[in-house]
């Protein structure tokens, strides 16, 4: 598992690249780690985007896992149009003070599958990445 350095997005970004598309799998992670970085209720044009804050429900661990694999699941769904059939399963993290999570899915428009690996550190960020097969 690498992390990726994030590349700028944007308008502006775009039209420097000269025409260049960007890797769709690149793009997914991107909006990803922005998708599950932002907590249900902060985006005011989408009440749902996002997921639930992992405070609200760390109380109730080990089943607050479960609510946050459901929630990201969800959210994957109704807001990454790109990926279909998508499984979000926790696993065992070699941090013990990180939730991880593996989503694999299969592209909308190929049959190609992806899994991606997700991080969740005590400070409630999440990271995306690949993961290597």
């Amino acid at each position: 598992m690498t992390a990726r350095p994030r590349r700028p997005r944007g308008l502006l970004t775009r039209l420097t690249r000269a025409g260049e598309r960007p890797d769709e799998l690149e793009s997914i992670v991107a909006h990803l780690h922005l998708l599950l970085n932002t907590r249900v209720g902060e985006a005011l044009c989408a009440a749902d985007f996002g997921v639930i804050d992992f405070a609200d429900v760390v109380h109730s661990f080990p089943a607050a896992t479960q609510a946050l694999q459901q929630s990201i699941r969800a959210t994957i769904l109704q807001y990454e149009p790109r990926l279909r059939n998508v499984v979000v399963q926790p696993v065992t993290s070699t941090d013990t003070l990180t939730l991880a999570f593996e989503i694999s899915a299969r592209l909308r428009k190929q049959t190609q599958s992806v899994r991606l690996w997700t991080e969740m550190t005590a400070s409630g960020r999440i990271q995306v990445s690949r993961q290597s097969s």
